[in-house]
């Protein structure tokens, strides 16, 4: 390596790791409520806190109240999997699949579940052809692929007289684009994405059809305890009031409410769209001035906001690992290598915690990276 002298501007927080993400700006320990921690989350102050964070939740995603929140174990892997377990089974499935996560649900769909699924797939970088979707079978996919940066453009391709329902993993999607919750039927997603959350913890969305299928249905495989949604044919209302299945972190429930109310000051979903479309914008800037820097999402309409995934011209698993290595040495940028499972680039979260200047100050230590690399 060469000695290539240091840029002079720091990002003030190089966190752009893409979960956990970035706490939100101002964010600090002692300012978290303390009082519910101790307590028992059933007593009526825990009670209480986790409805809020609930109800913070569904002003926040203007969500109708014709769709219930729970919060669950397991994060976003957990939600969407005890929707899986307890939903599917009642029609034909199809999976679509252009990143890890979505590859993800088509194992367990075909090898866990045994569904044989129809699996529509497309290559990281790639939206598969939305149009291939048959509406007569329950469909799962991720609105937001966190390790390929590919998105869905909108809700246009989901059958309005759909017969099947609509799973959408939206971990890195939800409060950053506008969701057509009236097409949505299940929705996931974890606080540790676009709010900066903590890990362990999933959010389960559930519209009027899916609460029907729960109802009405019932899967020929055993449940886990904490998949359990209906007791005696009827929805445990309870798991969305804040009566949560198993044991939750309040701080981590507290940590939540903190973000919630921090997107709230900042003009709530319209904010934090404007925060995570101000990113986007200021990192395409920093790929379009370079000609070693691409984006793995070719098309700008299927391109994520939040995670957005970087090829580096001529770089390989190994010059990726030094490259990261190198900023996080220095404190520029933490955890930017792509997934595991994704070819070989950066990945770098641009979601509503970090601020714009912070990825304006990236572009220049990319750039020391690469020379340092390469020259």
């Amino acid at each position: 390596m060469n000695d290539v002298p240091t840029p002079e501007l720091r990002p003030v927080r190089p966190h752009f790791s893409s979960g956990p993400c970035a706490k939100p700006p101002g964010w600090a320990p002692e300012k978290l409520a303390t009082e519910c921690l101790g307590r028992s989350h059933r007593a009526k102050i825990g009670k209480t806190r986790l409805q809020l964070s609930i109800d913070l939740m569904r002003e926040m995603l203007q969500l109708p109240d014709t769709h219930r929140i729970g919060i669950v174990p397991g994060s976003d892997t957990g939600a969407f999997e005890m929707a899986m377990w307890t939903m599917l089974g009642a029609r034909p499935v199809t999976t679509l699949a252009w990143e890890s996560f979505g590859e993800g649900w088509v194992t367990d769909a075909a090898k866990q579940l045994k569904l044989d699924p129809t699996v529509i797939r497309a290559d990281y970088g790639q939206l598969p052809d939305l149009r291939q979707v048959d509406w007569s079978n329950d469909v799962l996919f991720t609105w937001n692929g966190t390790t390929s940066g590919v998105r869905v453009p909108n809700g246009d391709w989901i059958a309005d007289d759909r017969e099947g329902l609509c799973f959408a993993d939206a971990t890195s999607a939800v409060f950053a684009y506008d969701l057509p919750w009236d097409k949505i039927d299940v929705a996931t997603f974890s606080w540790q994405k676009v709010l900066g959350g903590e890990g362990g913890h999933g959010v389960l969305i559930l519209g009027p059809r899916a609460v029907e299928r729960l109802e009405t249905y019932t899967p020929a495989w055993p449940l886990p305890k904490v998949f359990r949604l209906v007791s005696k044919g009827a929805l445990t209302e309870g798991v969305f009031k804040g009566e949560t299945i198993n044991t939750p972190s309040m701080l981590a429930v507290e940590d939540a409410i903190f973000a919630l109310e921090w997107a709230k000051s900042i003009g709530g979903l319209e904010g934090l769209k404007a925060r995570s479309d101000a990113n986007a914008a200021a990192l395409d800037k920093i790929v379009a001035d370079r000609d070693w820097l691409s984006h793995l999402a070719a098309d700008p309409a299927s391109r994520s906001k939040t995670s957005v995934c970087l090829s580096v011209a001529g770089a390989d698993a190994d010059f990726i690992k030094k490259f990261a290595g190198l900023l996080e040495k220095e404190g520029a940028a933490f955890d930017i290598a792509g997934y595991r499972d994704a070819p070989a680039g950066l990945r770098i979260w641009c979601g509503a915690t970090v601020d714009t200047a912070d990825v304006e100050a990236l572009g220049p230590w990319l750039d020391w990276a690469y020379a340092t690399l390469t020259a």
